[in-house]
């Protein structure tokens, strides 16, 4: 009976300090910075805003994809982090993800694309980074290989190539 209390304590006691303790803050961009989420987010290592370098995503869990896409040759082999953890590494809360490439073209993608679907921000593209020319630093990929049904106009429109930045809004 008093291991079951020793215990419940010990369980009390972490969880009102995990509540008090803030966040581990992101880490700061070692190397260029490719990527910069701003908006609806509540983790941030600049100000107003969370900038990551391809390491820093790369950390991040994710998958590799192989399929067939409207804009490369047969099957292409895309990986780098899930949205969803990238959404769930800065605290997202909005409703609306506003992906612009560097030629400023910009899409608005719901944050349930992120959140319900295994969309991935490529970094590697056969394993290789993505150079601008080949649609590089980032890629916004659906998950083509695992539901057919994305393969369409809809989904092709909302997959972002050459990403510099997103905002999410409310």
């Amino acid at each position: 009976m008093r291991a079951r209390h020793t215990s419940f304590l010990a369980a009390a006691i972490s969880a009102i300090v995990l509540q008090f303790t803030p966040a581990l803050a992101l880490d700061k961009p070692a190397g260029d910075v490719v990527l910069t989420v701003t908006g609806a987010i509540k983790d941030t290592n600049a100000e107003n805003a969370a900038e990551f370098d391809i390491a820093m995503l790369e950390k991040l869990s994710g998958r590799a994809a192989t399929l067939e896409t409207p804009w490369t040759q047969g099957k292409v082999t895309f990986s780098g982090p899930f949205m969803a953890e990238l959404m769930n590494t800065v605290g997202a809360h909005g409703k609306i993800l506003r992906v612009t490439a560097l030629n400023d073209y910009t899409v608005e993608v719901p944050l349930s694309d992120a959140t319900d679907i295994k969309t991935i921000l490529a970094t590697r593209m056969n394993d290789e980074p993505m150079s601008v020319r080949d649609k590089g630093p980032l890629f916004l990929i659906y998950p083509f290989d695992l539901d057919p049904s994305l393969y369409n106009e809809k989904y092709f429109a909302r997959s972002v190539w050459q990403i510099k930045s997103i905002e999410v809004i409310e």
